[in-house]
């Protein structure tokens, strides 16, 4: 009679190491925020916060408190005799319309033209490519002062000073634009294109039905910058414009709350809120695509 042989158990080949704690669950996790950061940025973001508050404030204030010194941070006497003068005295609606169609041309024409020549400079072939994008760089470089005067002759000689198209024409396309755009398009697949040239699109069809709608980032971010740069433009609007119908929001407050031998800061104050608005509530609509477009530009 044979016993049966008992085999020795046989080690788990695959041992069962230790649970790893869950990302976030553990005191040295890497990922988590250190609470420094989050007080250095709530410190920027304050400073950054105040001279907006203290406009706001001040502009409902009197011109008496306006000037005291040391200023009070709440008005002891609040008051819209500010914005009375400016809806009711001044001619805000004109000066506002004027803003608003400059701005507006300015944007538009920055989007179209800095898309087309960012595609033309990312995906065409064509002799000299190197060379016009080379010049873009280079007038990146270039103050906008040494352009000033040039600009306001051949304006001159067009017979368009004193005109709202004397204000817009010489800026509908900027080469921060044409940079941007070209930047962004550039991380396109080349498929895209070429998939919609087997179906016989034009260049043209190709840019609107195609290019156009994978570029909104970057086109939020092109249409914001070159809206409030346009919208605040003082200097151009103040040498062009020589009849008070022409003027823009900024070069009326200026001339009005700026006399010779006083300024009416209260006056100041409550038109800057007017003319600050607009930009802040632009940005709060399309802040996502503006992050997104300036995060991703030159990513491939």
């Amino acid at each position: 009679m044979t016993t049966p042989t008992t085999r020795p158990p046989v080690a788990d080949p695959t041992p069962v190491e230790a649970a790893e704690p869950a990302p976030g669950s553990g005191p040295s996790d890497p990922d988590r925020t250190p609470g420094w950061l989050y007080a250095v940025l709530g410190g920027g973001l304050f400073l950054m916060v105040v001279p907006f508050l203290w406009m706001l404030v001040s502009s409902v204030k009197p011109e008496g408190e306006v000037r005291r010194v040391p200023p009070t941070w709440l008005p002891e006497t609040w008051t819209g005799e500010n914005y009375r003068i400016l809806f009711e005295v001044l001619d805000f609606p004109t000066f506002l319309l004027n803003s608003l169609l400059v701005a507006t041309a300015v944007t538009v024409g920055n989007v179209v033209f800095g898309a087309m020549l960012g595609y033309a400079l990312a995906k065409l072939e064509f002799p000299g490519k190197r060379v016009v994008f080379a010049l873009v760089l280079g007038t990146l470089m270039i103050p906008g002062v040494v352009t000033f005067v040039p600009l306001f002759v051949m304006v001159t000689n067009m017979g368009l000073t004193n005109t709202l198209t004397g204000m817009w024409l010489p800026f509908l396309a900027a080469p921060f634009g044409v940079f941007l755009m070209r930047q962004y398009i550039l991380g396109l697949p080349d498929e895209l294109i070429q998939a919609a040239r087997v179906d016989g699109a034009s260049e043209l069809g190709i840019f609107f039905r195609v290019i156009m709608p994978l570029c909104g980032p970057a086109l939020a971010t092109v249409g914001i910058l070159t809206f409030l740069g346009s919208w605040n433009n003082f200097l151009w609007p103040l040498v062009v414009a020589t009849t008070e119908d022409k003027y823009t929001l900024p070069v009326a407050l200026a001339l009005y709350a700026v006399g010779q031998n006083s300024t009416d800061y209260g006056l100041l104050l409550a038109g800057a809120v007017v003319v600050v608005l607009p930009i802040i509530a632009i940005f709060l609509v399309l802040q996502r695509y503006i992050l997104q477009g300036i995060a991703t530009t030159g990513i491939k």
